[in-house]
């Protein structure tokens, strides 16, 4: 790059032209290299490998298409194509100047066999217009072949070099890009690791779930909810909600819930499950905090226990549509080890629908959260709906798919059923 720059300071009438038409040779110095860096700069302005060949041949028919009064210079990328064979690609100026194909594939095995230090670096097309070759590569790595034709002059050593800088700057956007693809796919394949079905409630309740994490790229955060079976027809609801977004969230939302599986089958009431979470979260230094809400139903009563770790308060739609907020004892979140949580019993009848959720289905940024919950006790449900009517309801009227921040959501409502088949269901 040293020797190019020394042979880019030297005027010459061969020299390159810039994008914005001046003659280099008009230039002094600081100039030249001040447009050197902006026309670097803007080549690999996104990952996207495609943007990035179109940037680079953009500006490589920009500063050397141009030359002894002549205008009209194309740039292309040549890969491996499909099963047709090589083909170019991100083709800016006209198409028909550049050289046949098979020269450039031809021109391309070439430029990569290794050359003494006074050689031309690239080949040159000895046909109507002149053509050269340079190889979109750095390291060790290859994605292809940048080709270049213009009107008449032929490509100077400086041309080639210049090419070959920008190719270069390209070539490791696009290394990036790969590398950036292939760590999102490993983390892709790690979030779907971590997805867990929630468990099946019993024939007695039924149950809607609807998970979406912040961000286009993620699959699952820190937002969880899950179902468990218990004795005499009993089901226990969550919803939990730990610190921070992404993977790391993931896995740490992922130890809560195996805690909560394993401690929900001893059947202790939501509290005391709060207690043992809180207990075995604390015990482990990098564990984030989590709030959680734990809601045991209890059909054959008609009733629901509720327990909450620093978490918002379920909701409750009565037949007509309207919503109404549950009173919960809030105690600290887990991984605290402060412990404190209280039990609340409600009653709940099948025209009812319980709510659970986490915050980002009704926070906004800058909001206090009480007007953030009134907004969710002002959503209009349409009366005797189902689970799935209701979120899908919650999610619209609140707009969660523009949330600021991962959503979780739960509905339950009781089945009516007969003495003899909730008896068979024990």
């Amino acid at each position: 790059m040293v020797r190019w720059l020394q042979r880019f300071r030297r005027p010459a009438t061969t020299e390159p032209v810039p994008s914005g038409g001046t003659p280099e040779q008009d230039l002094d110095a600081p100039s030249r290299l001040t447009a050197l860096r902006a026309a670097v700069a803007r080549i690999g302005t996104t990952l996207d490998e495609g943007a990035t060949c179109a940037e680079l041949t953009r500006e490589a028919a920009g500063r050397t298409g141009q030359a002894g009064g002549q205008t009209g210079g194309a740039a292309a990328v040549l890969r491996g194509g499909d099963e047709a064979g090589p083909a170019y690609e991100a083709v800016h100026g006209d198409p028909a100047m550049l050289p046949p194909v098979r020269w450039a594939a031809a021109a391309a095995r070439e430029a990569a066999v290794p050359r003494g230090g006074d050689e031309a670096p690239c080949p040159a097309y000895g046909g109507a217009r002149p053509a050269v070759c340079v190889p979109l590569a750095t390291d060790e790595h290859r994605y292809g072949v940048l080709v270049c034709a213009r009107e008449r002059a032929p490509y100077t050593r400086a041309d080639t070099e210049l090419l070959a800088l920008l190719a270069e700057r390209a070539a490791s956007h696009i290394r990036h890009a790969r590398e950036h693809d292939r760590v999102r796919g490993i983390v892709g394949k790690l979030q779907r690791a971590l997805l867990a079905e929630p468990g099946r409630p019993h024939p007695n309740l039924d149950v809607a779930i609807r998970y979406l994490p912040v961000g286009q790229s993620t699959l699952v955060g820190g937002d969880w909810c899950e179902t468990v079976r218990l004795h005499f027809g009993r089901t226990l609801l969550v919803v939990g909600d730990v610190m921070g977004h992404g993977l790391e969230a993931a896995v740490d939302m992922t130890a809560y819930r195996s805690a909560l599986r394993y401690i929900a089958s001893a059947d202790l009431p939501p509290h005391r499950v709060l207690r043992q979470l809180d207990d075995t979260a604390s015990a482990e230094p990098e564990r984030r905090p989590a709030t959680c809400l734990i809601a045991r139903v209890d059909p054959d009563r008609g009733q629901v226990t509720l327990a909450s770790a620093g978490h918002l308060p379920p909701a409750v739609i009565d037949a007509e549509g309207r919503a109404s907020l549950l009173s919960v004892p809030v105690g600290p979140p887990l991984g605290t080890g402060l412990g404190g949580y209280e039990p609340a019993t409600w009653r709940l009848d099948p025209a009812q629908t319980l709510l659970l959720f986490t915050d980002g289905l009704v926070e906004h940024r800058g909001e206090d959260i009480d007007q953030s919950l009134d907004r969710l006790i002002g959503v209009g449900f349409a009366s005797a709906t189902g689970v799935e009517d209701v979120i899908d309801t919650a999610l619209a009227r609140l707009d969660a798919r523009h949330a600021e921040d991962d959503v979780a959501v739960l509905a339950a409502q009781l089945h009516q059923r007969s003495p003899r088949g909730h008896e068979a269901q024990r």
